[in-house]
């Protein structure tokens, strides 16, 4: 990994590698009840760029996901895409596809040394939007999406996300939680 690339990364620097943790807490809705499940989760990083798009340079973090119940060896949740830093316009952004037919594209401000950002996207947006299959858009659409980061002085990282879900049947959002705290391995 060359160090203009590390240079470049601003508050996404400390994620680079590998992190697991067996701490997760997945809070949502199955068959019309709220249900919580803890998990262990992987998550690699590995660096990139730059990204050029125009006179526009991102550097950033390509990314997967995996996720497991404590008590099963099938994964129940996976996901793939990158995290980049616009360094001109101070905006960390995440895109990334789940395999249920949902894309999300979030993003938040930040300063290159921060150790804690805020990412959003709502449906209908053109810029940090989410898109969904017609099923997901029909049964339980993605209003939504919102994460918190925090990189712990410990040398762990913490997540909250929340995505709001219109659920017609029951004419309501639900908030589906996952959080974590994570410890690099590698």
């Amino acid at each position: 990994m060359s160090d203009e690339i590390i240079a470049n990364l601003g508050p996404l620097a400390a994620l680079a590698g590998i992190w697991e943790s067996d701490q997760g807490v997945d809070t949502s809705r199955i068959h019309g009840k709220k249900t919580i499940t803890k998990y262990r989760e992987k998550v690699t990083f590995e660096p990139l760029g730059p990204v050029n798009n125009g006179p526009q340079a991102l550097y950033g973090l390509r990314y997967s996901t995996i996720c497991w119940r404590l008590d099963e060896d099938e994964p129940f949740h996976e996901e793939l895409g990158y995290w980049l830093w616009d360094i001109d316009r101070k905006q960390v952004l995440r895109s990334f596809v789940v395999p249920r037919g949902v894309a999300v594209n979030a993003g938040g401000c930040a300063e290159a040394d921060s150790k804690n950002f805020h990412l959003e996207a709502e449906v209908c947006s053109e810029t940090y939007g989410v898109l969904s299959n017609r099923y997901l858009d029909d049964s339980y659409k993605t209003k939504r999406y919102s994460l918190d980061v925090n990189v712990n002085d410990d040398g762990t990282f913490s997540y909250k996300e929340d995505t709001e879900l219109w659920i017609p049947v029951d004419q309501e959002i639900f908030h589906h939680t996952d959080e974590n705290t994570l410890t690099k391995t590698s």
